[in-house]
């Protein structure tokens, strides 16, 4: 039962995160927007801990990070996994004051004390299954997407979250789950010596990777666009068809050829997976002899896709 209604929390979740996304312009009141963030961040750490006291904990599965330690001690300390949780995020906490300023460390603060206190009520309950893969998955599923909708709207889970947030501030070009995955596998590998069990460990790994794909998901989109370069005779007319009956931007290079200095039009556009292969039958169509790259574009700002000032974090 409580398997299923911390699942239905996770879609109720995301269905106001991203109702939040597509009308945050229409937000005028800047209160409006805190109470909506806040409420967010708070279903949200509902959800992460489900993830942990229902599935991952019960299981002896370390997810890594600060939550994966916390789980180790737990086995060792007369103490409750979500307390030392937040026991561990004090000083990390302090850090944070001084690095982001107190704002956002409030939020932070706000959702770390949810997610204890959250972990160690979930723990009092039965866990919905003893399969390690499928309360790997489940439990990962819950905790990446839920550290995504967090990141989103301001604020961590503490923990690694905030020194990720620190490197990520200085190394903008690294992403936020492959940082997770470093710190992550590191307390699996820990879980495993010492539990003695390398097995556990190995489900502990794929519950990391799991909450690492769920993690860029909601972070970055899953875009799977597909660039392409033309060279075509027939520029204009592929041009036209492709942007009126595609409905597909393009963009005119200007190339010229190296061996007949002829000056040449370059078409480049980028499609949504499923509209590449329409768009591939649009050159053969008009223009068979085309010179056509394509490539897998792995992220797109701008019309259509993402916004480059609200979806990189």
């Amino acid at each position: 039962m409580w398997a299923v209604i911390s699942l239905r929390l996770f879609v109720q979740i995301f269905n106001i995160h991203f109702m939040n996304k597509k009308y945050a312009s229409s937000y005028a009141n800047p209160m409006k927007k805190h109470i909506l963030d806040y409420s967010i961040i708070f279903l949200s750490s509902i959800a992460y801990a489900a993830g942990i006291g229902l599935f991952l904990d019960p299981n002896n599965l370390a997810p890594g990070g600060i939550t994966g330690i916390c789980i180790i001690l737990n086995r060792f300390l007369p103490i409750e996994t979500g307390t030392l949780i937040l026991l561990f995020n004090v000083p990390i906490l302090l850090i944070g004051i001084w690095w982001f300023g107190f704002k956002f460390i409030f939020s932070t603060l706000y959702a770390t004390v949810l997610v204890s206190f959250f972990t160690n009520f979930w723990s009092r309950y039965e866990t919905p299954t003893n399969d390690k893969m499928l309360a790997a998955i489940i439990g990962a599923s819950l905790v990446g997407g839920s550290i995504g909708v967090i990141f989103k709207h301001q604020a961590t889970t503490g923990g690694i979250d905030i020194i990720i947030k620190m490197l990520r501030s200085k190394f903008k070009h690294l992403k936020t789950g492959t940082l997770f995955l470093v710190f992550d596998m590191s307390i699996v590998a820990l879980s495993g010596l010492v539990f003695k069990d390398l097995e556990t460990a190995l489900y502990a790994g794929i519950s990391v990777v799991t909450a690492t794909a769920v993690l860029d998901v909601v972070l970055y989109g899953k875009d799977e666009a597909k660039l392409f370069f033309i060279v075509s005779r027939e520029p204009e007319r592929l041009g036209k068809a492709l942007t009126h009956e595609l409905d597909v931007g393009v963009t005119y290079l200007e190339g010229r050829g190296a061996y007949s200095r002829d000056k040449k039009q370059i078409i480049l556009c980028v499609v949504r997976k499923h509209q590449a292969v329409k768009l591939e039958e649009a050159i053969k169509e008009i223009d068979k002899s085309a010179f056509t790259i394509v490539s897998s574009a792995s992220e797109i700002f701008g019309e259509g896709f993402k916004n480059i000032a609200g979806d990189r974090l």
